[in-house]
């Protein structure tokens, strides 16, 4: 056993941790010292905007330890911050195993050290509680959840007093603060329950008023009542929201898929609760064929992520990726905000660097610039505040399924998400057209894109290592050609620099260091490479586009898009 492994295991032997804990670090001793290093080589990294990781013992482990230590830290980062100002902060959880748990030891940290902790009485979305920090003037907040990932999974998210994660510079600061966290002695553990204030359904009512009041065309609504969606929430927490959302906003025939409406942290319907994977939505597939559904919808544990499934022209359900998804909401709210003669020059739209850049063809159609951010839902919300009181914000979106109409909510929204789709396919039903319809109606107008995510699991400390050497390798290495396509550009964004290989000139690029490159080719293709911030993945995006110039082609034009995305991935030796 490596030396440092060794001493954090004698010190989690120490009388100062549970017997529970003890018991379980012995065991593993005995039957997989393998399991130990994984669980204490390192410490558990607090990142930008939380942390996410395998529940279990160990400092390299989401547990009660890691939790609290997390906590502490933010505390006394608020505490310098804000000085002797009142401090509050919301805390809400997902379904997950223990999450329920860790919100009760994040309340227990905070009261204790006479922060006022508006504690969630049950489980809601990530958006909810971001909308939770705005509403009750909150300093910050705790989001208990790891989003999609496996059931071994659980996650710390922080926002701002703007309800956006952390941005620079409190996220580094943060960061700092939790680091400096030695020992467990370090942390106030005992609670104070007159600073911990229960909070629930006026917080549902106001959210909800709040979704309400996007909708554009409550008409069409009225007059396809008839209209049918399937609903999913993954065993998460859409269930407590969604469902009323959608009835709310006039919707009466929502069919549940029954045997994923019960909140269960482990998921025992699917492989993994993410929408973006196609057996996470094989139930809601089946059900909707059984009732000859219009629209099918799921969501992910902590409802701040939708995928969504429509009927092609072969009358079959056909799944629609995130790119697609947000092409079609970002053509819908513009299109609403062009006929209403609302667009003046003030209004603006988000997208992330890995996301279609055919969202910002479609918002110059509309003569509303598209601002790209760095990828992570924290940099459009940090955009939307930098321009508060200046300009408009009207969509943003990210092609991991995650889309956010309105400000009031500074990140993903799959409660809203899922209203404006319903909406959307609603108001183009009047119209006689599918959303796939509406979907190659604008590949016909702009130009037709395909995006397609590889990506490459690498775990543990080898992994972490692999995935390191592998941008160093494309970074100082770059590619003279992929796919027999000249590269002429490469974006580098830990270095911000542009390198115009065409012209021979070098330009800066105005977004923060992130550890992400992007190749662009002759024929307008478009690779971008980054480490997962939140897996132990490299994520491989691919982009490429071709003219439509009749929707009968586009089956066609689809296909030699497909396989021009599958020569690229061969021509990279990333088919194992």
């Amino acid at each position: 056993m490596e030396k440092n492994v060794q001493q954090k295991v004698n010190v989690w032997l120490s009388e100062n941790y549970d017997l529970i804990t003890q018991n379980e670090i012995r065991r593993l001793l005995e039957e997989d010292p393998k399991e130990i290093t994984e669980a204490f080589y390192k410490d558990l990294e607090f990142g930008t905007g939380g942390m996410r990781g395998i529940m279990g013992v160990g400092t390299n482990r989401m547990n009660q330890y890691t939790v609290a230590s997390a906590t502490q830290g933010l505390v006394n980062y608020l505490k310098k911050f804000y000085k002797k100002q009142p401090i509050a902060v919301a805390v809400s959880f997902d379904s997950r195993k223990n999450s329920r748990y860790f919100a009760q030891i994040t309340a227990d940290v905070l009261s204790a050290n006479e922060v006022t902790c508006y504690l969630f009485e049950d489980l809601r979305p990530t958006p909810e509680l971001s909308f939770a920090v705005r509403f009750l003037k909150c300093q910050a907040g705790v989001m208990i959840t790891a989003s999609h990932n496996p059931k071994e999974y659980n996650g710390y998210k922080v926002y701002w007093s703007d309800g956006g994660q952390l941005v620079a510079p409190h996220d580094s600061n943060v960061v700092n603060e939790v680091n400096s966290i030695k020992s467990i002695e370090n942390i106030k553990w005992e609670r104070n329950d007159e600073k911990v204030k229960m909070i629930g359904e006026e917080i549902d009512s106001a959210y909800l008023a709040l979704i309400r009041g996007l909708s554009w065309n409550p008409q069409a609504i009225k007059l396809k009542r008839n209209f049918k969606i399937v609903y999913t929430p993954l065993h998460g927490t859409g269930i407590t929201v969604i469902p009323r959302a959608l009835e709310m906003f006039g919707f009466k025939k929502v069919i549940l898929v029954e045997s994923q409406a019960k909140a269960d942290g482990n998921f025992p319907t699917v492989k993994s609760p993410n929408p973006e994977e196609k057996s996470a939505l094989e139930l809601a597939l089946k059900k909707a064929e059984e009732v000859k559904a219009d629209l099918v919808m799921a969501t992910d544990p902590d409802a701040d992520r939708v995928g969504i499934a429509v009927r092609n022209n072969k009358g079959e359900m056909e799944l629609l990726n995130g790119n697609m998804t947000g092409c079609l909401l970002f053509y819908y709210l513009l299109s609403e905000w062009q006929k209403q003669r609302k667009i003046d020059g003030s209004q603006f739209t988000v997208k992330t660097i890995v996301t279609t850049d055919l969202i910002s063809e479609i918002s110059t159609d509309f003569n509303v610039p598209c601002e790209d951010v760095l990828t992570g839902f924290k940099y459009i919300a940090e955009k939307i505040e930098s321009y508060e009181g200046e300009k408009t914000f009207i969509v943003g979106g990210e092609e991991s399924y995650g889309y956010l109409v309105g400000n009031f909510v500074r990140d993903k929204d799959a409660v809203s998400a899922c209203c404006m789709i319903a909406e959307m396919a609603a108001y183009y039903a009047t119209q006689r057209k599918s959303l796939y319809d509406v979907l190659l109606d604008i590949y016909k107008l702009l130009r037709c894109y395909k995006e397609e995510l590889v990506s490459i699991t690498k775990k543990g400390k080898k992994g972490a290592e692999e995935i390191k050497q592998m941008m160093i390798k494309y970074r100082n290495n770059p590619p003279e050609k992929i796919n027999g396509q000249k590269v002429t550009m490469m974006k580098d964004y830990l270095y911000r620099k542009e390198y115009n290989y065409g012209n021979h000139t070098n330009t800066v690029i105005n977004l923060p260091k992130s550890d992400v490159l992007q190749f662009f080719t002759a024929d307008g293709s478009k690779i971008t490479i980054r480490p997962s911030g939140t897996e132990p993945k490299i994520k491989f995006y691919f982009s490429v586009v071709e003219e439509l110039k009749k929707k009968t082609e586009y089956e066609k034009v689809n296909d030699r898009l497909n396989n021009k995305i599958q020569a690229i991935i061969q021509s990279m030796n990333l088919i194992e």
